[in-house]
């Protein structure tokens, strides 16, 4: 493709949706579905873990919302796990197999694949935030000799809501990859641990110099699960978030997702801590 076609084409789908097709949903808890939406024919996805999409419906809006699946796994079809909470969402919800969607992106920087190779990883993501990360442990899943151990906490408020629950049975019955999961409110059928996201540290002993931990989930979490990994002596550069909050338009000319002289939808929404530790309204 000659260059000037190929910027043409980068604008296109950064300004302008391309037309997709829902091509299946399934619901995941009561608030959440799947959606798989395939390119046409002939079309090709590319993404990193820890990217985003805006997607779109005509007379209703756009939202912001992060790829759920592994690039590793296919590129003529994508994933998005999307909670029902407004408008545009509720609309999403109401999708059917064979509808069509505007999809823009996709958006952001990803996680830093080459950074984790080689190193242990503990991922602690919380409620919704499985979402984004189940991307990027698949495919780590998918690269596994090139990584080293591989822990996974989950916590979840209720049993209702835990997200992809035969991937986490696939995941415990692995025997490379360690999963430990609690709930806050346990139900009369629950037999696992009951706490908040935290309590699952006390399960585990990491190697810190060698440990990349990566969280992602509600605003409330983050401080706290951060305090475990630095009292674990965790380096600040290995402990990485995922801040998918206040984006909107998804190129930084709307300014919802500024954090001081950062844009969330630009510069992230991947992040080290060390390079957000200092702003105050990223971790509240």
């Amino acid at each position: 493709m000659k260059p000037i076609l190929a910027e043409k084409m980068k604008l296109l789908s950064i300004y302008q949706p391309s037309t997709m097709l829902v091509s299946r949903v399934e619901s995941v808890t009561e608030l959440e579905k799947l959606i798989t939406i395939e390119l046409p024919e002939g079309g090709s996805f590319q993404h990193r873990p820890g990217q985003f999409v805006e997607v779109s419906l005509l007379g209703v809006g756009e939202a912001p919302i992060s790829i759920s699946s592994s690039p590793s796994r296919t590129t003529n079809s994508f994933e998005l796990c999307v909670r029902r909470v407004g408008s545009v969402t509720n609309a999403i919800h109401a999708l059917s197999p064979g509808d069509l969607i505007g999809i823009r992106g996709p958006f952001g920087n990803g996680f830093p694949m080459e950074r984790f190779r080689g190193k242990d990883l503990l991922f602690a993501p919380g409620g919704l935030g499985l979402a984004p990360l189940r991307s990027l442990i698949n495919e780590v899943i998918d690269d596994r000799g090139n990584f080293g151990r591989v822990v996974i906490l989950y916590g979840a408020r209720h049993p209702s809501e835990l997200l992809f629950r035969d991937e986490l049975e696939t995941w415990k019955e692995r025997d490379d990859v360690e999963l430990h999961v609690t709930v806050d409110r346990p139900d009369e059928y629950w037999k696992g641990k009951v706490g908040v996201i935290t309590t699952l540290f006390y399960d585990i002993q990491i190697h810190p110099r060698n440990t990349v931990a990566v969280t992602c989930g509600p605003p409330v979490m983050y401080r706290y699960v951060i305090m475990e990994l630095l009292g674990k002596s965790v380096p600040e550069g290995n402990i990485w978030l995922s801040l998918e909050r206040r984006m909107k338009c998804g190129v930084g000319k709307c300014g919802h997702c500024q954090m001081g002289s950062i844009y969330t939808c630009l510069d992230g929404p991947v992040f080290s801590y060390s390079q957000i530790k200092h702003l105050e309204e990223a971790l509240s």
